[in-house]
């Protein structure tokens, strides 16, 4: 049977026998078994995507499939590369979180309740542990209600976001509703475990609010969705982000960090009203860069209703007079280094406001979003001058 089989192949008689033939088998063997290594590499990785940052399936195959030629195993490659893979996924999972929280937000937050707990120091001996302190719990609250606000108007815009703003987690599937939903309610847990820790009632109140407020402005339901009309909107992002939390912070380190009565001083008025302009500006100009899909969905922002170029120049009118405010206002001070400080910083601010917004091309979507996020930017620098005002 043996010779017949041989036989019946052409030059069977070139055929190699004996332990040629047994070292043939080993190679046509450990071929085989390579070929299976690559195909089975090819199959899970239509399934699955590389988590290695960057690479496609293509590459992740020719490297499974340089390991099998080598004569590695697959078991050294996922040993080898383990470390970075994870370190890989680490950076992924924090580049979401990151995009979710929308990173100018979250720095004017940090930035806006250190400012705020600056401006209850009135003597220099109240800077001390104790304040450190207590600075670094209105910090921490401060970035959960960001995640908070931020978070819930993301879960409520979804379809909305998909238009206006693609890469967001949620709306690029990144980031799945249940994974959302959950990093919202922590934040809020823990924002309110922070206030029942520290026994505060002025952060207990202003996170009250804060989440009353943020559940008015996105949540669709009857007599909510207050984002619809521009004058609630404004007004909504006004009292919560300008009026409400820095109330809150203020009066959390007045009464519980220093041990003084609440009372409303002269920085504090000057905080509100400097802060309620520039979000009232925010308010509006955030919805220039996403008239798209607002007008979609049936939402009439101002700037679907009077055009992007009107509500444009509103906004740059109305923080050229609120720096025109700050400017007279620090010439009131009784102290020099105060005049100085606030009259030459928002000058400054206020020229470098105009030269931009001379330059912006109103045409363009990526334009109105760069000078938004510009404005936010004067924004941390005014909550920089802020404690300078005395």
């Amino acid at each position: 049977m043996g010779f017949v089989l041989i036989a019946s192949f052409p030059r069977a008689s070139s055929i190699p026998t004996g332990s040629h033939i047994t070292t043939l088998c080993h190679k046509t063997w450990k071929i085989n078994k390579e070929h299976c290594v690559v195909m089975s590499s090819c199959h899970n990785l239509k399934h699955h995507k590389s988590i290695e940052g960057g690479s496609t399936p293509q590459e992740s195959l020719r490297k499974y499939a340089v390991n099998a030629t080598s004569g590695k195993p697959l078991e050294y490659e996922s040993q080898d590369g383990g470390p970075k893979r994870r370190w890989e996924s680490i950076k992924y999972k924090l580049d979401i979180f990151c995009r979710f929280s929308r990173p100018y937000a979250a720095i004017g937050a940090a930035i806006g309740a250190t400012s705020v707990s600056f401006l209850a120091i009135e003597k220099l001996s109240d800077i001390s542990l104790l304040f450190v302190n207590g600075w670094l719990k209105v910090l921490a609250a401060a970035f959960c209600m960001n995640i908070f606000n931020c978070g819930l108007n993301q879960l409520c815009d979804i379809e909305i976001d998909k238009i206006n703003k693609p890469d967001l987690p949620l709306a690029s599937g990144e980031l799945s509703v249940k994974t959302g939903t959950i990093i919202v309610a922590s934040s809020v847990i823990l924002s309110f475990w922070l206030a029942w820790n520290e026994g505060s009632w002025p952060l207990f109140w202003a996170f009250l609010s804060s989440i009353l407020l943020g559940v008015a402005y996105s949540v669709d339901l009857p007599l909510l969705r207050w984002k619809k009309s521009p004058l609630l909107a404004a007004t909504n992002i006004l009292v919560n982000t300008g009026v409400a939390r820095p109330l809150g912070y203020f009066f959390h380190m007045q009464t519980r960090v220093f041990k003084r009565p609440a009372t409303l001083t002269r920085p504090l008025i000057f905080c509100i009203s400097i802060l309620s302009v520039f979000f009232v500006v925010i308010a509006l100009f955030k919805d220039i860069p996403d008239m798209e899909g607002d007008a979609k969905f049936g939402i009439q922002s101002l700037s679907v209703r009077l055009g992007h170029k009107r509500v444009f120049w509103i906004c740059i009118s109305l923080l050229e007079m609120a720096y025109g405010f700050t400017i007279l206002a620090g010439v009131t001070s009784p102290f020099l280094w105060s005049k100085i400080s606030t009259g030459m910083g928002h000058a400054i601010l206020a020229s470098v406001l105009w030269y931009r917004a001379k330059y912006v091309d109103l045409n363009s979507n990526d334009a109105m979003h760069s000078f938004y996020v510009f404005i936010w930017k004067l924004l941390w620098a005014e909550y920089i001058l802020i404690p300078l005002f005395r």
